[in-house]
């Protein structure tokens, strides 16, 4: 609430009266400022650097592993053992490629989301860049602006910040002249200026603006998960390739450079390592396709935490309808003359700088009164639902008058209630103008009030949000509107929508958690819910066990979208609810929330099949080094057979699927899903190559039995793994038909050609053995068909 003194000099932009001596600095001191380098230059990174992206690709753990082994054969053997080498060079090449391009889209999108605070120089008020802000510099600041740096407050007319993102205080705190803005900070209501005295690496929005939008690929369940994969397989890998060095270059004694060369075609295929490249790959593709649709994914894991989420809160206004409103009705009440109270509305819509929604439908229906004068003000905030204003009218006259929710204002034995609950009914908003007998300055300014008209608005709904909703119900995600207005016509707008189900006045809920989730659990529509209450209800959600999106454009939104595990804010939303939000709809499209959940999904069902794929290599390559180390044979496979094998039958089909559409939702527990079929499907492969061998060992004798053997035993675990990637292609379509058949047919043309047979060391040796090595594989396959489809039935989830 703000006196306004009659003798301050006016603002040349804004009609808003501005106090003497605070017009700002001259062009000659921000000059000055930004020649000595005070100036808010910490520039906000939407991505890694370009050499960020470089270092995460290429040095690796396993990277260095395989760097290893890969210069070993460089010097004892021939270039085609040497082939995993470029696989992997090609992999980071394509990693950094990926990531590369996601990067340009999140800078390009991250401009356009930019926000520019309002500074006003030399009495002139001008949106500018964040980093072009300097010292002294004086910043306006209104509903929904987010403090970028720190400063002292100069002006305040009602301006109520909000530190809680910072201090975890959740009262909005008043600000007067003198008083601190803390960076990070944001206005709930009134309006104000403040003067920068912190700018740069000096001012703490900085360092929150830096980390809120890096791009990021850790703190997600599908990143964690195969982090601790990693883990394991990297204590797998240690003793069983000391084992099977000593097995290879000790107790067998063969010659040197032939055990190498067999050793490190051992270890090679324990390292699931295209696994970590797909994912990644995958999230980048993930971030491109949205930044097409201008979706701004200011967090990565968001991509995969919407995927999850079973829960939407939605606000209404901003998400459900569109941001604009129109008056289509004016009711006075107890006998109140309707010239005189569009008077009274084209006043109030003429004192708020930055009016709401509501209020700008009033203004654009009630012009102002030239010879009417505001003294003091109350702007308008989401807990009390209502603002006010006093007029020194053109007659002499001084009244006091109050706009806002009817439900608020009015007694609840009102005759007015009534007819505000039909027009509810309908779908419409109603506000209530009524003069207040008390001063703005008072506790409870609107006891007493008379009621003296009913503005009725109509709002406009957003032509995609029932194909959304639908999409979401389909889905079997749960929507629930979460909105300040009355909850009668929030429920009929709902409606209007095709969202059925219970509606419920928020002041009627339950504050402690438990009630109140199981009251949120039974209701659809929740109406009169205050901003505090938005972020108990994500808390009792959560509670639940439930996976909490929230989507907003109101800084009454703001601390509702923090807590949720995925916010989502529209572009055109206040500056604080971007700032916070891991998802910005930067076209403000409702209907873009569909592609954000299917790309998620995307994403963790593909990464979940292909990881199934890489952790059964990994298994039986485990198994056979056990094997070979117990039964003190030779290593059956030289490097150039499992690169031969992983190329057909992972690497290149994995890619295709991780990039495939899958619209399946997404469900927890990724590491046990996953080894739950990589275990069982590595035993069966690894033991039935092994049998394969040791049948192979019994039949071939003489010159080149070690080839022919190798040649049945690849052939075994070839079939097998054909079999394992035609398990995870299902369901078949024709181009995953065509990806099987063609890996299928470019290993047979290996065996046919003898260039190739003898680049890769195959030469299948007669009838009787090959003939085996396939019966072997069938049984094996059908083996594991059986076990598979146990597993599925045995832990269903």
């Amino acid at each position: 609430m703000q006196h306004i003194d009659a003798g301050a000099e006016l603002d040349p932009v804004h009609p808003v009266p501005v106090p003497a001596g605070t017009h700002g600095l001259t062009a000659a001191e921000v000059a000055e400022r930004v020649a000595r380098g005070q100036v808010n230059d910490v520039p906000v990174r939407s991505s890694r650097s370009m050499g960020e992206i470089v270092r995460a690709n290429v040095f690796t753990r396993f990277n260095a592993i395989i760097g290893v082994l890969w210069l070993i054969m460089f010097f004892v053997a021939p270039i085609q053992d040497s082939l995993f080498g470029f696989v992997i060079l090609a992999n980071t090449g394509i990693g950094i490629v990926q990531e590369w391009r996601a990067k340009k889209t999140l800078d390009s999108l991250a401009v356009i989301g930019e926000a520019r605070p309002t500074v006003r120089r030399e009495g002139t008020a001008a949106a500018v860049s964040t980093s072009e802000i300097v010292l002294d510099d004086l910043l306006e600041i209104g509903p929904g602006d987010k403090a970028v740096v720190d400063g002292v407050c100069v002006e305040a007319d009602g301006l109520e910040i909000d530190e809680s993102l910072l201090t975890g205080e959740a009262d909005p705190v008043v600000k007067r002249p003198g008083d601190r803005v803390m960076s990070g900070s944001f206005v709930v209501a009134g309006g104000g200026a403040f003067r920068a005295t912190k700018v740069g690496r000096e001012a703490y929005a900085a360092q929150l603006a830096e980390e809120a939008s890096r791009f990021t690929l850790v703190h997600s369940e599908l990143r964690s998960g195969i982090s601790t994969i990693l883990k394991y397989v990297t204590w797998m890998m240690i003793p069983t390739a000391i084992g099977l060095v000593i097995s290879q270059l000790v107790v067998k004694q063969h010659g040197f450079k032939d055990s190498v060369a067999r050793t490190v075609g051992g270890i090679v295929p324990m390292v699931p390592e295209g696994l970590v490249l797909l994912t990644s790959v995958a999230f980048a593709i993930g971030v491109i396709r949205l930044g097409r649709k201008q979706c701004l994914v200011q967090e990565l894991p968001a991509i995969e935490g919407l995927a999850r989420v079973d829960t939407v809160c939605l606000d209404k206004t901003g998400t459900l309808t569109e941001g604009g409103m129109d008056v289509t009705e004016l009711r006075p009440l107890q006998g109140a003359e309707e010239s005189y109270v569009r008077k009274v509305l084209g006043a109030l819509g003429e004192s708020d700088p930055r009016p709401n929604a509501s209020l700008q439908a009033i203004i654009d229906a009630y012009p102002d009164v030239e010879d009417w004068r505001c003294t003091e003000s109350l702007p308008f905030s989401s807990a009390r639902k209502y603002s006010g204003a006093t007029f020194s009218e053109g007659d002499g006259e001084s009244s006091t008058w109050l706009l806002g929710a009817p439900d608020v204002l009015l007694a609840d034995d009102d005759p007015a209630l009534a007819e505000t609950g039909r027009l509810n009914e309908q779908g419409l908003r109603v506000l209530l103008l009524a003069r207040a007998g008390r001063d703005l300055d008072d506790p409870e300014p609107a006891r007493g009030a008379r009621p003296t008209a009913l503005v009725v608005l109509e709002q406009r709904l957003r032509p995609d949000a029932a194909d959304t909703l639908r999409y979401f119900a389909e889905q079997d995600v749960h929507a629930k509107v979460i909105s300040g207005d009355n909850a009668v016509s929030v429920g009929a707008v709902a409606g209007k929508l095709g969202l059925t189900g219970q509606t419920v006045d928020a002041r009627s809920l339950p504050s402690e958690p438990a009630p109140m989730a199981r009251a949120l659990d039974e209701g659809t529509v929740f109406g009169r819910v205050t901003p505090q209450q938005k972020r108990e209800m994500v808390a009792a959600l959560q509670s639940r066990g439930h996976t909490v999106a929230m989507t907003g454009d109101g800084v009454n939104d703001v601390l509702a979208l923090k807590d949720a595990d995925i916010g989502v804010s529209m572009g055109s939303g206040s500056e604080a609810t971007r700032a916070v939000a891991q998802i910005v709809l930067l076209d403000n499209s409702f209907a873009t929330l569909p592609s954000v959940v299917a790309e998620g999904r995307r994403v963790i069902g593909n990464i979940t099949r292909v990881a199934t794929l890489f952790l059964v290599k990994t298994v039986y390559s485990v198994l056979l080094a056990l094997l070979v180390v117990c039964f003190q044979v030779e290593y059956p496979f030289l490097p150039r057979h499992l690169t031969l094998l992983s190329t057909l039958t992972i690497g290149v089909p994995a890619f295709f699927l991780a990039l495939a559409p899958n619209r399946e939702r997404a469900r927890p527990h990724f590491v046990r899903r996953v080894m739950r079929y990589a275990i069982p499907g590595g035993l069966v492969a690894g033991v039935a190559t092994f049998v394969t061998y040791l049948m192979a060992r019994h039949y071939y004798t003489g010159p080149g039995q070690l080839d022919a053997e190798t040649s049945a035993a690849t052939l075994t675990l070839f079939l097998i793994s054909m079999w394992v990637l035609a398990i995870i292609a299902r369901p078949y379509t024709w181009w995953r038909v065509a990806l099987v058949a063609a890996m299928g047919v470019a290993f047979l043309f290996v065996l046919v050609v003898p260039p190739l047979q003898h680049f890769f060391a195959l030469k299948l040796v007669g009838v009787t053995m090959p003939w085996l090595a396939v019966a072997v594989a069938a049984v094996a396959s059908a083996a594991l068909e059986l076990l598979w489809k146990w597993v599925d039935r045995r832990f269903a989830t």
